[in-house]
């Protein structure tokens, strides 16, 4: 999996060293000599992971870093420190600046390779759902309020066999997230498919295989995407490359110090929340695109896919589906003598009226204005005459309220009845006869069901 890498150091050399190792494994390379010429290139080109420098003279890393986490347009981007510091108050000051990794210098290339690979991998996902989220935004839906998610208050899984490690890890949690430890395998796996957002796991236990159980969390659709602290020892190369390979988010150096534990966490959980951010905004996005947003019913978007779906299955030898198209009588009336929020309120009542008439298996939506459409799977002509007309009754029955109740309306409707004939009827066919059949009964006085047949 390739990606584009923005290189930043103010040290010639080493930005042209990084940039060949980089380049010979197939990755695009950009560089910046300061901080200020980084922040202005990841905005305008986005990369997929910045390798920071700290130690640049005027803007050094830890400020670009927490620059770049401020921005929305690139908070999302994997940011690597790079740095000959190995100082643990240097390293938690990173992770609290917003850093997703470190690497120290000299560059060990296996480990490089093995975080950049294990980034890019996450980005990727986080890229398709930030995709999805701007077009809610371009439709209108409110994607606001990912710059105010923090990294407390976590649900943490501690996978650990080490008795006196996993109560430690649990000391300097608790204070931050809600922690449960596991130290069996199977129970771990059980446990992980809840409502999760960051496993530590020892990989280096000594009664389970914790690869192992990176790699089943990792097959698992409940938990594919919770991030993955592995704790390891920072010498055993071999286990630390392969914890990135298969999954894990980061790496937890043994001996576990307390206030790193306490960063690496917050920033995972962060990352959770993130990614759990556009998924709900997706979802949100996705209703939106095939609701209608005044009365909860689906859209004709919505329907006109469905209907096309049912017809063809009908012509095909299938059920037989039956519309109804409904009008609410005179309701220009209603918004010129009382006013628009009136109409609104007239829309939202019928369309109660309308749902709590129909089956469950029918589908009521809001065609366009007043006009209202319910397709019918498996429903004859009559069938759907008799439904029609209870629904008309019942909007007739009791005054619609409006004004916040202090005032009540007499609304009727006229309802044209159709279902499919034969193999050569289409969806446009068949919601112009029912059309018709509205149009028959506003010609016959209004308040009535008319059923036209092929």
């Amino acid at each position: 999996m390739t990606a584009r890498i923005l290189v930043v150091d103010d040290v010639e050399p080493n930005v042209r060293l990084l940039e060949a190792k980089l380049t010979l494994e197939y990755y695009e390379v950009m560089t910046a000599c300061d901080g200020a010429t980084a922040l202005e290139i990841a905005s305008e080109e986005r990369p997929d992971i910045i390798l920071l420098d700290v130690m640049m003279p005027g803007m050094d890393g830890f400020e670009t870093c927490r620059r770049l986490k401020a921005d929305p347009v690139t908070r999302h981007i994997p940011v690597v420190l790079v740095t000959a510091l190995d100082g643990r108050e240097d390293k938690i000051k990173g992770l609290d600046a917003g850093a997703d990794d470190f690497v120290t210098k000299p560059i060990d290339d296996v480990i490089l390779f093995a975080r950049v690979k294990s980034l890019v991998r996450l980005k990727s996902v986080m890229d398709e759902m930030r995709e999805r989220e701007e077009t809610g935004r371009r439709i209108g839906v409110d994607t606001d309020g990912a710059g105010r998610l923090r990294g407390l208050g976590g649900r943490v899984l501690i996978v650990d066999d080490n008795a006196r490690q996993s109560k430690m890890m649990i000391e300097h949690l608790s204070t931050e997230h809600r922690t449960m430890v596991e130290t069996d395998q199977a129970a771990a796996l059980i446990a992980a498919r809840g409502p999760i957002d960051l496993m530590i796991v020892n990989v280096s236990s000594s009664e389970f295989d914790g690869l192992r159980f990176v790699a089943q969390v990792r097959s698992t659709e409940a938990a594919r995407r919770t991030p993955i602290l592995a704790v390891v020892d920072p010498a055993d190369r071999p286990r630390l490359v392969k914890a990135l390979e298969l999954g894990a988010n980061d790496i937890l150096p043994r001996p576990v110090d307390p206030e790193e534990l306490q960063a690496r966490a917050r920033t995972q959980v962060k990352r959770k929340r993130y990614a759990d951010f556009l998924k709900e905004k997706l979802d949100y996005s996705l209703e939106m695109a095939v609701t209608d947003a005044l009365t909860g019913l689906h859209n004709r978007r919505y329907m006109a896919g469905q209907l096309q779906a049912l017809v063809s299955r009908a012509g095909q030898g299938g059920d037989v589906v039956a519309v109804l198209v409904m009008d609410i009588d005179h309701f220009k009336l209603v918004n010129d003598g009382f006013g628009h929020d009136a109409g609104d309120e007239v829309l939202r009542e019928f369309a109660v009226r309308l749902a709590t008439n129909v089956r469950a298996i029918d589908l009521p939506c809001r065609f366009g204005g007043e006009e209202f459409v319910v397709v019918m799977p498996g429903a004859t002509l009559e069938d759907a005459t008799r439904v029609a007309d209870r629904i008309r009754r019942d909007v007739a029955a009791q005054p619609f309220p409006i004004m916040g109740g202090e005032e009540g309306l007499t609304i009727t409707v006229s309802v044209g009845v159709a279902a499919t004939s034969g193999p050569d009827d289409t969806p446009e066919a068949l919601l112009k006869r029912a059309d018709e059949g509205v149009y028959e009964a506003k010609g016959r006085g209004r308040n009535q069901v008319i059923a036209r047949a092929a």
